[in-house]
């Protein structure tokens, strides 16, 4: 994140290289977790890479379980979604997004969430 933040695109791509060998070494392990993926998908240039990224932490989050990352990672699709233009996906995620919320405690995220949607739907 340091290197995005400071521009330095040969330590960006190190990073994210290593983090990419990290997701695909730990994939289908006891190591395998949706953050990882998210972060990856957090930090890919291509769209479409990004999306499949968070699709993957998506599926993983929902094997698990895990309410505050599946609402997070739909959150985070539905951002990208938005800007690439698709709004029914991106309404479809932040639906999906607001259901996972509502089993954890974070309000400020929570209003975020119902936010973003709010407007999508006014449109």
């Amino acid at each position: 994140m340091a290197a995005d933040k400071k521009g330095d695109k040969e330590a960006f791509a190190l990073h994210y290289a290593e983090l990419k060998a990290l997701c695909t070494e730990h994939e289908n392990t006891n190591k395998d977790h949706p953050e990882q993926w998210e972060t990856l998908a957090d930090f890919t240039e291509q769209f479409d890479e990004a999306l499949a990224g968070y699709e993957k932490a998506l599926e993983k989050a929902i094997a698990i379980n895990s309410k505050e990352h599946i609402a997070s990672i739909a959150f985070s699709m539905a951002s990208l979604q938005i800007e690439l233009g698709h709004t029914d996906a991106a309404i479809k995620n932040l639906q999906y997004a607001k259901i996972s919320a509502n089993k954890i405690d974070d309000k400020d995220f929570k209003i975020e969430i119902d936010e973003l949607l709010a407007t999508l739907l006014a449109n």
